[in-house]
């Protein structure tokens, strides 16, 4: 977009920049978008354009169509890479290979969970099924494989190709040998026939894991059944409860919520197996080392390394939190027993409460929806140069009426592209909070055009009342910043290849930008811009949300913090063990004994914490990535933007060293080039240990005095 047309846009959606240096009390038009009630859309004369605009899913059946589509794209291009020597286009192709198939699973994959037709979720289902088959028979086509290793092979045209064309090379390749594309045809079904296994275990799993788990009712007290679902002669029991006052519903809820499945203990501890035997088929010693191949970590024994010196530092603080739980729950009950894996979400919330005077409903007035929104859109254009404005979708755009459309317009390069703002609970939505890729940016050749990404944020947030908008307590306004940061790294990474747009990178690195965002919402200097009250639309200066407020929220993250910080160090341990070399132990015995070392409550008899961890699947040897990620950006908010957040040239050198190559580039590069050095695993332990330190950000200014 031409910087003429750009200022069109701006000026046709009122450039929100202006409005913060004016010091008004309106609300601007991303603001008063997000706090105005949805209104059910009259549609009935407008043409329907179909899902994210894509004409064929204007119905469920589109998607039989857009499938197709996409599979005849594939076999022609399959054809053309494999028939002929394409020199440096051979990349390009392979790309447009992935994009081809990647818009219609990546689509698919959000609608089969968040559309609230069936008709859809059915639809989309199939499609995820279909396409997921056609890309494994690609990773395991020979012809297609040695099209790509015979260009690589030519070290004269390989020396010639750029660093971020090199690498996309490289990952294709590495999807090839993953999948067992050196091996004779044997094994390379063998691996094929593995792979589909996975897919079905891993299903099976994720669906188990979040099955509730019922006991008779006449076994447990009649005065606790109103905790807990009934059906019939049955409770239900579908969570831990950790923030029930009462120690017994938290021990019930635990015990059973947690008791072993026999069926489900299977299907892990098969999991488990294939994902070993794979591993080693393709030449890995584990499926970790398989894993961690390309991330800032690189091995399991740096994981390992890394959450064992993370124990040793944090032992002292450990075991003091521990006491200090101890302290309080037989201060609320002289009678109980020792501290268990149950009282601590509960007691330490007792502690922080207890300490600093933290109810969000002293909060949540000056935390409404659109106010937050206008924060991001502050930090984003003080940072970036870069604006949110409110678009109204076209019919058949969206899924419900009451999903935002936001532009990402930069003031000189114009439409960056677009998310999809899907906050607000509805029945059948999974309640969980998270970033969808439904569209990778990239180069088109072919159009000779930048095809613009397109995220969807999904949130669980309240409806807005007849008297107030939706208001979010601090908790969920770091979750909206958090889930933002994704976004703007799938909208700043400003890729040549979709493969590696955005946020599709290293694990271990991906959760960075997010992460990063949690810190400018917990900056008083950052949250004073925005943060108003929602019935006069006051700045903070004339209706003064006390500095003190934010402080003891900041603060009170610190008590039993480093007690928090062992528990995911040990289902970090956890994930690491079960994927590395076979123990010859059930998960349950590999379980006790990680949690009697790395964490320290006893562990109870008779349950499997493990079957809950759904985590398993998606982060298979991976889940020590939020960890590290919190260490680097703790490092780069330290570093970079502690003495002044909204300091446009760190923005830019943020954007340029970190958010814009995706995952083109090394991970440990960008945050190389980002800190201008190269962090050990001993600075990533210390950086998450000094934030402990009561007033964290004093202490570091000192220190660096």
């Amino acid at each position: 977009m031409s910087t003429s047309k750009s200022l069109l846009y701006c000026l046709k959606h009122r450039g929100l920049w202006t409005y913060f240096r004016r010091n008004v009390t309106t609300w601007s038009p991303v603001g008063a978008a997000f706090n105005a009630k949805p209104q059910k859309r009259l549609e009935m004369f407008e043409k329907n354009v179909g899902l994210f605009g894509v004409p064929e899913l204007s119905s469920p059946a589109g998607f039989k169509v857009a499938t197709k589509t996409a599979l005849k794209n594939t076999q022609l291009l399959v054809e053309k890479v494999c028939s002929s020597s394409l020199g440096f286009e051979t990349i390009t192709a392979f790309d447009q290979l992935s994009d081809g198939l990647c818009k219609v699973a990546d689509l698919a994959d959000f609608v089969k969970v968040a559309h609230p037709d069936p008709a859809y979720r059915e639809a989309a289902e199939k499609t995820c099924i279909e396409i997921g088959t056609v890309v494994e028979n690609l990773n395991t086509n020979v012809e297609l494989c040695k099209s790509l290793k015979n260009f690589l092979d030519k070290p004269d045209l390989v020396a010639q190709l750029d660093p971020d064309t090199r690498r996309v090379a490289e990952l294709f390749m590495f999807d090839f040998e993953i999948s067992g594309i050196h091996l004779n045809e044997k094994l390379r079904k063998e691996a094929v026939a593995l792979h589909v296994k996975l897919l079905d275990l891993s299903n099976e799993f994720l669906v188990g894991s979040h099955m509730p788990n019922r006991i008779a009712r006449s076994a447990i007290p009649d005065h606790l059944h109103l905790h807990f679902a009934s059906t019939g002669s049955f409770v239900e029991v579908g969570g831990l409860h950790p923030d029930s006052p009462d120690d017994l519903v938290r021990e019930i809820a635990y015990r059973i919520y947690l008791y072993p499945n026999a069926d489900l203990m299977e299907c892990l501890e098969e999991l488990l197996r294939c994902r070993h035997k794979l591993a080693t088929l393709v030449g890995y010693e584990s499926y970790g080392h398989r894993a961690l191949k390309g991330t800032m970590a690189t091995t399991p024994e740096t994981v390992m390394k890394f959450l064992q010196l993370l124990t040793d530092k944090l032992s002292d603080r450990t075991a003091k939190d521990f006491k200090m739980m101890s302290d309080m729950k037989k201060k609320l009950n002289p009678h109980s027993s020792e501290l268990m894996p149950w009282d601590h979400p509960f007691l330490s919330g007792v502690l922080r409460a207890e300490r600093y005077n933290i109810e969000p409903s002293l909060y949540s007035p000056y935390f409404s929806l659109g106010a937050c929104m206008e924060g991001l859109n502050i930090i984003f254009s003080q940072l970036y140069g870069v604006s949110l404005m409110s678009e109204h979708p076209s019919a058949g755009e969206v899924w419900s009426d009451d999903v935002h459309k936001l532009a990402v317009v930069h003031e000189t390069e114009g439409l960056l592209g677009y998310i999809y703002c899907d906050f607000f609970n509805r029945q059948g939505k999974p309640h969980q909070d998270c970033h969808f890729t439904i569209r990778g940016g990239r180069w088109c050749d072919e159009k000779g055009q930048y095809q613009l990404p397109v995220v969807v944020l999904m949130l669980s947030l309240p409806h807005p009342t007849r008297s107030a908008p939706t208001l979010l307590s601090p908790g969920m306004m770091e979750n909206l910043f958090h889930e933002m940061g994704h976004a703007m790294h799938s909208m700043l990474g400003r890729t040549r290849y979709q493969h590696v747009t955005g946020t599709r990178c290293a694990t271990d690195f991906a959760e960075v930008p997010s992460i990063l965002m949690e810190y400018f919402a917990a900056d008083y200097r950052v949250v004073s811009r925005f943060a108003r009250h929602y019935k006069t639309g006051e700045v903070h200066f004339e209706c003064p949300l006390p500095e003190s407020m934010v402080t003891r929220l900041c603060e009170s993250k610190k008590v039993c913090g480093a007690a928090d910080i062992q528990l995911q160090i040990f289902y970090a341990v956890l994930d690491q063990i079960y994927h590395g070399k076979p123990q010859n132990k059930s998960t349950t015995e590999i379980l006790k004994e990680m949690q009697q070392k790395f964490y320290g409550l006893p562990y109870i008899p008779n349950t499997a914490w493990q079957l809950r961890f759904s985590h398993l699947i998606s982060y298979g040897a991976k889940y020590y990535s939020y960890l590290m990620s919190r260490a680097v950006a703790s490092m780069v908010w330290k570093q970079c933007f502690l003495q002044d957040p909204l300091n446009r040239d760190m923005g830019e050198r943020y954007r340029r060293e970190m958010l814009a190559h995706g995952g083109a580039k090394e991970p440990m590069l960008m945050v190389e080039g980002m800190l201008q050095r190269r962090p050990t695993i001993e600075d990533f332990v210390e950086a998450l240990v000094s934030e402990l330190h009561p007033n964290f950000e004093t202490f570091i200014m000192d220190s660096e005095c």
